[in-house]
C-alpha cells in the first residue's frame, strides 16, 4: 500500500469544505503552494510531506482522499461516522489513530442538569509522505497548534510522525485541564455538602458523578494506543520517537489517576450527603412524634372526661371545667420539656 495520489484528486479550485487547512512541508518549511495534487505529488517523491486538515467530512469527501492516499475502508468508515474510543491500527504503511477529546465547559455554578464537559474525538492518518487529521464535534481545534509547529520547522523536518505526537501531547494537555476544572467543581460542591444541614445537594454531586464518567470514557481508551506507540515500531514511526511519546503516556497516566481519586471522592460525598438526608429525616420523625405524644396527652384526658358516668366528683365542681383545662395544659408542657431534653424538639 502506497500513498501515491491518484488521478481525479480535486485541484485548489474544488477543494470540499470540509478541508479546513493544509500545507506542504519541506526540511521543516511550510512551501507557497496551492495546487494540493502537486504538493502530495512532490511530497511523493521524497519533498517533505503534506499535512491536510478536514472537519465533520462526509462520505464524498473521505472518498476521494481515500482514493488518493489509497486509505483503508475501515478507517475512513471510522472518520465518517466517528468511533466512541480510541484505539490505533496499522494499514500497510499508514498509520491510523483515533483520539478521544474532552473540552470543559464553563458554567457559574453546578446544577442538577449541568453540563460539564463535552467530547469529540480526532482521527490521524500518518503516511511516509502525508499527515491527515480529521476533526469530529467541536472541541480541540488545531489552527493554533499547526502555527506553533510552523514556528519550530526543525520538528516538522522529523517527519509527519512528529504531528500525531503533537496532536496527542494537546489532547492530554487537554485532559489535565479539564482534571483541574474537575478539582475545582467538586472542592466547592464538597463544601457545599459539608455546610448544608438539609443534605440537598445529591442531586449535584450525582450530575457531576455523571460528567465524571464521560471524562473517563474518553480519558482511559487512549491508554492502549499511547502504550503501542511507546512501546512497539511502526513503518511511519522512527525507534527514536518512542520517547516522546512515553512522555504524553505518563502524562495520560497522571489523568486517568486523578479521574480514579475523583470518583472516590465523589462516592464519599455522595454518602455523606445521604447521610444528612437520613439524619435531617430522623429529626423530623422525633420532631412529629413529639408532636404525637403532646397532642395525645389532652386527647387522652378529654376521652376519660368525655364518659360523662354520673359519680365523677369533678362534674359538680364549680372549677372543674378550669381544672381540666389547666391538667390538660400542665400535661402537655411536661411533656415538652421531657422531649426538649431529649433534643426532640
Amino acid at each position: 500500500m502506497t500513498d501515491r495520489p491518484t488521478e481525479g484528486f480535486r485541484t485548489a479550485g474544488g477543494m470540499p469544505d470540509s478541508l479546513v487547512a493544509w500545507g506542504w512541508y519541506v526540511d521543516g518549511v511550510r512551501q507557497d503552494a496551492d495546487d494540493l495534487a502537486a504538493a502530495t505529488a512532490r511530497a511523493h517523491e521524497g519533498e517533505g510531506f503534506v499535512w491536510m486538515g478536514l472537519k465533520d467530512p462526509d462520505d464524498a469527501d473521505m472518498e476521494q482522499f481515500a482514493r488518493s492516499f489509497r486509505l483503508h475502508p475501515l478507517a475512513i468508515e471510522d472518520a465518517v461516522e466517528g468511533h466512541p474510543r480510541s484505539k490505533l491500527e496499522v494499514f500497510g504503511d499508514t498509520l491510523f489513530t483515533v483520539i478521544s477529546t474532552v473540552d470543559y465547559v464553563e458554567h457559574e455554578t453546578i446544577t442538577e442538569t449541568s453540563e460539564i464537559v463535552t467530547t469529540g474525538q480526532i482521527m490521524v492518518f500518518v503516511g511516509p509522505h502525508f499527515v491527515l487529521t480529521v476533526r469530529r464535534g467541536a472541541t480541540t481545534h488545531l489552527t493554533a497548534l499547526r502555527a506553533r509547529m510552523e514556528a519550530e520547522p526543525d520538528r516538522l523536518a522529523r517527519g509527519p510522525h512528529v504531528v500525531l505526537y503533537a496532536v496527542l501531547d494537546r489532547v492530554v494537555d487537554d485532559y489535565a485541564r479539564v482534571v483541574e476544572e474537575f478539582e475545582n467543581d467538586i472542592d466547592a460542591i464538597e463544601a457545599d455538602v459539608f455546610s448544608s444541614q438539609d443534605g440537598g445537594e445529591v442531586g449535584r454531586v450525582y450530575q457531576i458523578k455523571r460528567e465524571l464518567i464521560e471524562f473517563r470514557r474518553a480519558v482511559v481508551p487512549l491508554a492502549q494506543p499511547l502504550g503501542l506507540l511507546a512501546t512497539q515500531s511502526f513503518p511511519v514511526i522512527p525507534e527514536s520517537a518512542q520517547a516522546y511519546f512515553r512522555e504524553v503516556a505518563d502524562h495520560h497516566l497522571a489523568a486517568r489517576e486523578a479521574i480514579v481519586s475523583f470518583d472516590d471522592m465523589l462516592t464519599n460525598i455522595m454518602q455523606a450527603s445521604i447521610a444528612q438526608v437520613s439524619l435531617k429525616d430522623n429529626q423530623d420523625m422525633r420532631k412529629i412524634s413529639a408532636a404525637v405524644a403532646i397532642l395525645a396527652v389532652p386527647t387522652t384526658l378529654g376521652a376519660v372526661w368525655g364518659m360523662n358516668f354520673e359519680h365523677m366528683p369533678e362534674l359538680r365542681l364549680r372549677y372543674g371545667y378550669a381544672g381540666a383545662l389547666l391538667a390538660m395544659v400542665l400535661a402537655m408542657a411536661v411533656t415538652y420539656v421531657f422531649f426538649r431534653r431529649r433534643n426532640w424538639l
